[in-house]
């Protein structure tokens, strides 16, 4: 039988990643988005997602988080989503915060609507964290360090890294939301057992 070594040294990378993220994670930020989020919950504000590729993944689980816990929130993109407002609020997610589609939907929310907008990225300093009310920085490879990367390797002959693209990026940062939707339930009072109430039940 193969040996998974790959696969399990892959696995620590990613975990190790995870484990450095946290140690960074700005407490200030996080209780800001906390506050905001739990404010906002409270006076009937809309939560809107946007991510695109791998990264919309992330935001749709979130998503789906948040609306277990009683949040009305729409992910942009999908055909049933409606209009922004200037009292909704946008979550933003880009590890390179260029990502055209996210950087334009956010644009328009903040700058044309007035939305409030919360960014979640690697570069806080990236034209998407420029848009935004509140900048929440997740440490990872993004697929824009992969791209240097790369180039750098094929100088040194060096061969493919164990998780590419964006891949440190993405998973941190699925770790980081569904920390904060445990956060969110224990500031708000919430069990798993109302989570459940809120699960879909055709399945």
């Amino acid at each position: 039988m193969t040996k998974t070594r790959t696969l399990k040294k892959a696995m620590l990378e990613i975990s190790g990643n995870i484990s450095n993220a946290v140690q960074e994670i700005d407490d200030n930020q996080v209780n800001q988005l906390v506050e905001l989020l739990i404010n906002g919950l409270k006076s009937g504000r809309r939560i809107f997602v946007v991510g695109a590729g791998r990264s919309g993944l992330m935001v749709r689980a979130f998503a789906m988080r948040l609306m277990h816990l009683g949040f009305e929130v729409f992910v942009i993109g999908e055909t049933i989503t409606p209009a922004v407002t200037p009292k909704d609020i946008l979550i933003a997610i880009s590890g390179s915060g260029t990502t055209k589609l996210v950087v334009e939907s956010s644009r328009i929310a903040k700058k044309e609507v007035n939305a409030t907008l919360v960014v979640i990225t690697s570069y806080p300093d990236s034209p998407l964290a420029q848009l935004a009310d509140l900048v929440l920085t997740i440490r990872g490879r993004t697929k824009i360090d992969g791209q240097n990367d790369y180039i750098q390797r094929q100088i040194k002959g060096e061969h493919s890294p164990l998780t590419p693209l964006g891949t440190l990026f993405e998973s941190t940062v699925l770790a980081f939301l569904d920390g904060l939707i445990t956060e969110l339930m224990e500031r708000l009072g919430v069990k798993e057992k109302d989570l459940k109430e809120r699960h879909t039940t055709i399945e």
